[in-house]
């Protein structure tokens, strides 16, 4: 990870810190006695599109650390999982149609952003609410 951090630390900083469906496919639930907590339902009440620069070489490195199938159900509960396959792209493609599907997966990752709304622990059922862009994973003493 720390190489994909030196190697796009500038592409990081354009993406920004709001919540999008890549942090989303990378947070847990650390509430006590929850075993995996992963994934965390999402649902929103306000979500933005912002455009981000499309890089192909950082999609297809961040492939293989994705959970896909959380990706694309994350994606469905926002409405945005149109033209996203159910299983993880494989490369050999043909190269115009594997940048239209790195484009795809480009805009669920990085370009949708959730301004408002909360994550729900898989196994607790405790809400993590999502204010301007920012989840509040925060746990109580007794959690």
């Amino acid at each position: 990870s720390s190489g994909i951090n030196a190697e796009y630390g500038h592409y990081f900083k354009q993406i920004n810190l709001r919540m999008k469906l890549l942090t989303h496919n990378m947070m847990k639930s650390h509430c006590k006695g929850v075993v995996n907590g992963f994934p965390l339902k999402l649902s929103s009440t306000q979500v933005e599109v912002k455009e981000v620069e499309f890089n192909a070489d950082f999609i297809t490195r961040m492939l293989e650390r994705l959970e896909w199938g959380a990706l694309v159900e994350a994606a469905s509960q926002l409405g945005v999982a149109d033209g996203l396959p159910e299983m993880v792209p494989s490369s050999g493609k043909e190269a115009e149609e594997e940048e239209d599907v790195l484009r795809k997966i480009h805009h669920v990752l990085l370009e949708v952003e959730i301004t408002e709304g909360e994550l729900e622990c898989p196994e607790t059922g405790r809400k993590f609410p999502i204010k301007n862009g920012i989840p509040d994973m925060r746990l109580n003493e007794d959690e």
